[in-house]
C-alpha cells in the first residue's frame, strides 16, 4: 500500500443535521480507514467530532478552496462528486488517482429542479451542468455508482465521452476497474431505541395513534401531494392516522426552499390538515432518526413519472430498511423493485391517489407485517451495510491506480513524464512506480 492519505471531498456541511451526500461521505469515510487515513474535507464542521481515530476532518473555504491544494500533497488519492471539480481545478492538477462519485444523477434531477424557468434558462442550466459532468468522466481514474441499473447509464455516458477504448477494455474486461457499484449503505448495527421522536412528543400525535413517515426532504422530483390526498381521504373514516414529514427545510442554508416543500405545505394548510393531521418537522438529527423510524408504523416514498426516476437510488429507503420499516413506494426506480420482490410493502403507480389510499389502509390495519417482513428485511440490510458496500472503494484506495487510459488522455498542462513518475514515486512508492511504468511503455507500444 503506498503512502499518503485519501483525501475525499464533499460538498455539503458536516453537522448534526446531514442530508445524503454528507451522510454518504461521513460513512464512506470510517470505512476507508481501515486502508489508509482518511482527510475529510468539508465547507463546514458544526458540533460534529472525527467518526473514526484515522479520519481528520478539515474544513475547506467554499469561495477559494483553501487549503485542498496543501492536503493533496498530503495524500495518494482523492475521492470527490458533483461539481468539485470545476470549483477547485487543484483537485484535478494534483496528478493524483481520482476516484469520482455518480451516486447523484444531478444532471436528471436538475431538470425537474428548473422545469419552470425559461426554455433558455434551462438550456444554459443544462449545458452548464453537461460541462461539469464531461470533467468528471474526462479525469477520472475510478467511478462508483448506486446500482446496475445506474452503471449501464454511466457506462453509456463513458462509451460517449471515449473512456470506454482500446486501453481500459484491456486492463478489464469487465471494466469493473473503470466503474463499479458501491450504493448507499446502512449501519452494521440496528437502530436502538430511545426516548421516541414521534408519538406522545410531537403535539398532536398520541401514542396510540398511527403514523405514516416521509423521511428525508421534499424535492421538486417528490411527489408528497399524492400521499396528502390520500391521507385527507383517510383522516374522513378514522381519526387515529397521523402524517410526519421528516425534513421541510435543507439542512444546508446553500439549498433553497423547493417549489414541492411549498406546494405540500399549502395543500396541507387547504385542506384544513396542517398540525391536526399531517406534521411538518423541521429536519430529523442524523443521530437519532432511527428514533423517528421505529415510532413509525409505514414509512413512504413517492414520486412523479420522470427520467430522473429510473436512475435514482432513493436513500430515504435506507434508512427504512435499516429499522425494518414496511414502505409503500411509486414504481419505477431499483428499490422499489426490491420492495415488491421481497414483500417490503407495497408498490404503487405515480400519481395515483386511491392505490395508495389502499395500500396505507392495507399495511396500518396488519400491525403484524412489520414483524412477519422481519427476516426479509434482515436479509437485504446483510447485503446493505457500509462495510460491505464500500468494498471496491476500499480496494481503489488500498492500492490507488491511474487508469489504464491515463497517459493517452488529453489534460489541460500535463506534467512531464518525469514529474510524473516523481510524485508516484514519492507518494505511492517504488512498486507503483513500476506498475505504472511498465503501463507507460505498454501504451506507447500500442500508440505507436
Amino acid at each position: 500500500m503506498s503512502n499518503g492519505s485519501a483525501l475525499l471531498v464533499t460538498h455539503e456541511p458536516l453537522e448534526p443535521r446531514m442530508a445524503g451526500p454528507a451522510i454518504r461521505a461521513w460513512h464512506l469515510a470510517q470505512e476507508l480507514a481501515g486502508a489508509r487515513p482518511v482527510i475529510l474535507a468539508t465547507p463546514a464542521i458544526r458540533g460534529l467530532q472525527s467518526p473514526h481515530p484515522a479520519v481528520t476532518l478539515v474544513a475547506y473555504d467554499p469561495s477559494n478552496g483553501v487549503p485542498l491544494t496543501e492536503l493533496t500533497q498530503q495524500s495518494a488519492v482523492i475521492i470527490t462528486s458533483g461539481y468539485l471539480l470545476r470549483r477547485y481545478p487543484a483537485l484535478v492538477r494534483a496528478g493524483l488517482p481520482l476516484a469520482i462519485d455518480l451516486y447523484d444523477p444531478f444532471v436528471l434531477e436538475n431538470l425537474q429542479i428548473h422545469s419552470t424557468k425559461s426554455t433558455d434558462s434551462q438550456v444554459a442550466i443544462h449545458q452548464s451542468d453537461l460541462g461539469v459532468l464531461e470533467e468528471q468522466l474526462r479525469h477520472g481514474d475510478f467511478f462508483v455508482c448506486a446500482s446496475r441499473t445506474q452503471r449501464d447509464f454511466w457506462l453509456g455516458m463513458l462509451v460517449a465521452f471515449g473512456r470506454v477504448n482500446p486501453h481500459t477494455l484491456k486492463d478489464d474486461p469487465t471494466l469493473r476497474r473503470l466503474i463499479d457499484i458501491v450504493p448507499f449503505g446502512v449501519p452494521d448495527t440496528p437502530p436502538m431505541p430511545g426516548s421516541g421522536g414521534i408519538k406522545g412528543h410531537v403535539p398532536g400525535i398520541g401514542r396510540d395513534d398511527r403514523v405514516i413517515y416521509w423521511g428525508g426532504g421534499i424535492w421538486d422530483w417528490f411527489d408528497p401531494l399524492t400521499l396528502i390526498r390520500a391521507v385527507a381521504q383517510i383522516a374522513e373514516q378514522r381519526d387515529d392516522v397521523r402524517l410526519f414529514f421528516a425534513g421541510v427545510r435543507h439542512p444546508s442554508p446553500d439549498v433553497p426552499a423547493m417549489r414541492m416543500c411549498q406546494a405540500a405545505t399549502g395543500l396541507s394548510n387547504s385542506l384544513g390538515l396542517t398540525g391536526r393531521i399531517i406534521f411538518f418537522n423541521d429536519w430529523v438529527p442524523y443521530d437519532r432518526r432511527g428514533e423517528y423510524l421505529l415510532d413509525a408504523d409505514v414509512g413512504t416514498s413517492l414520486h412523479f413519472a420522470h427520467v430522473e426516476t429510473r436512475f435514482a437510488f432513493r436513500t430515504r429507503l435506507l434508512d427504512y430498511v435499516w429499522a425494518g420499516l414496511p414502505m409503500i413506494v411509486t414504481q419505477g426506480d431499483a428499490i422499489s423493485e426490491w420492495v415488491a420482490r421481497d414483500n417490503l410493502g407495497r408498490v404503487v403507480a405515480a400519481e395515483d391517489v386511491d392505490g395508495v389510499r389502499q395500500m396505507l389502509l392495507t399495511l396500518l390495519d396488519a400491525p403484524d407485517f412489520r414483524a412477519r417482513a422481519a427476516p426479509r428485511f434482515e436479509q437485504i440490510r446483510a447485503q446493505l451495510r457500509w462495510s460491505q458496500v464500500s468494498a471496491p472503494l476500499l480496494a481503489f484506495c488500498t492500492e490507488p491506480y491511474h487508469s489504464a487510459d491515463w497517459y493517452s488522455r488529453a489534460t489541460p498542462a500535463p506534467p512531464s513524464v518525469l514529474s510524473r513518475a516523481w510524485r508516484v514515486l514519492r507518494t505511492r512508492g517504488i512498486r507503483q512506480l513500476a506498475r505504472e511504468t511498465n503501463s507507460y511503455l505498454a501504451w506507447r507500444r500500442q500508440s505507436g
